[in-house]
């Protein structure tokens, strides 16, 4: 079997204080500290982490992935369950990627199970139709929730328990089968059309609440778009937007799935899931900019300055490591993005690679004053 190139995963970096913060009165709070009022969701950093769901698979299954690419040990990493993120290290931003399966049973039997002699995966889940959650279909599909509302159901009972905690964002990336596999009798996971989209919608909305998700229609302002109500209202306060989840899109720029969604909904009315629409578009409000080094610092800054939401990433794949270049981690968090990514959000995570490294923010804590939006002399903390 041939195996097409697939995404790396990284290796977090140690983490640093971020530059900017000298000074400042922020200070690690205690579990039962406040926040200061006024502060708003756009103004505070998280730790996010990187293909949130993402299990390894068998042995037996390694040896295949190994004999066919070398470069596949990069996806031997495993994360803990959704809600052990939120309450053990400190995550506040996850990311899933998704494939339609409106009939349910469509990826039950990966091919790579087929090679490695075993049987038909009999997870019930996988049997029932609806969206499904894995990193790259029949090679690489192992997971803590295979299904999408699995995911979201252990995030759920995670929130209802901790009704304070800052508001948890949802990377989703929407994705298809890879052709070359798919022609090595892979499956073909159906497209991204206006009936599997709209099921994003509605399955969000069977766990959710209207009043625990934040949707685009809570903070678009009457007359405005939305990329102008970020830009000139702001977003919503951490008070305000305390126990609640947001959900974009990590699939950017102009394509037929922005289109598709958008389609009659310019400002994304009635949606439950933000877009990365280009820069001064009507949708425009949360973008990545996953490399946070070099020109880009400055373009993170001027972005979070403007009012949008970013995501970056504190480190690559194994280059992190195999370069000894450590000061990735440092950057991303002194830049302002709102969302810091990584693979290693805890410490002991990359020791399998001899390791010790780990990404998070100073102090133990979920949440902190943003570098570079922050309000001078506020605090922050969950409660």
């Amino acid at each position: 079997m041939r195996l097409s190139k697939s995404v790396i995963a990284g290796l977090a970096t140690t983490a640093v204080a971020a530059s900017g913060l000298a000074g400042s009165a922020l200070t690690t709070q205690s579990s039962q500290a406040g926040t200061s009022a006024g502060v708003k969701m756009n103004q505070i950093q998280v730790i996010g982490s990187h293909n949130s769901y993402h299990r390894e698979v068998s042995d037996a299954e390694k040896k295949i992935q190994f004999g066919q690419r070398p470069d596949s040990v990069d996806l031997w990493y495993s994360h803990a369950p959704l809600s052990q993120q939120l309450e053990d290290q400190n995550v506040r931003q996850l990311e899933l990627d998704l494939f339609p399966d409106p009939n349910g049973g469509l990826y039950t039997y990966p091919l790579i199970r087929k090679i490695a002699g075993l049987p038909a995966l009999t997870d019930p889940e996988l049997s029932k139709p609806g969206i499904k959650v894995m990193h790259i279909v029949d090679v690489d599909y192992n997971t803590v929730c295979r299904s999408f509302k699995q995911c979201l159901q252990q995030v759920k009972t995670w929130s209802d328990a901790h009704p304070y905690h800052a508001p948890i964002v949802f990377n989703l990336e929407l994705k298809q089968s890879d052709p070359a596999i798919v022609a090595q009798g892979g499956v073909k996971a159906p497209p991204w059309d206006a009936a599997n989209l709209n099921s994003v919608d509605a399955e969000i909305r069977s766990v959710f609440s209207e009043q625990q998700l934040l949707s685009p229609d809570d903070v678009r302002k009457s007359g405005l778009t939305l990329e102008q109500s970020v830009t000139t209202k702001g977003w919503p306060t951490l008070k305000n937007a305390a126990g609640k989840v947001l959900f974009y899109f990590d699939n950017g720029g102009p394509g037929a799935i922005r289109d598709a969604y958008r389609d009659g909904k310019p400002n994304l009315e009635g949606r439950a899931v933000f877009t990365r629409g280009p820069e001064g578009e009507p949708d425009a409000a949360i973008t990545n900019v996953n490399d946070p080094r070099g020109a880009n610092t400055a373009e993170i800054q001027r972005l979070v300055t403007k009012g949008y939401l970013v995501r970056t990433r504190s480190d690559e794949p194994l280059s992190t490591i195999r370069n000894n270049e450590f000061s990735r981690v440092g950057v991303a968090l002194g830049s302002g993005a709102q969302f810091v990514s990584t693979d290693f959000p805890v410490a002991g995570m990359a020791s399998r690679y001899d390791s010790d490294f780990v990404a998070e923010l100073p102090g133990d804590t979920p949440v902190r004053l943003n570098p570079v939006t922050g309000k001078p002399g506020a605090r922050v903390a969950e409660r």
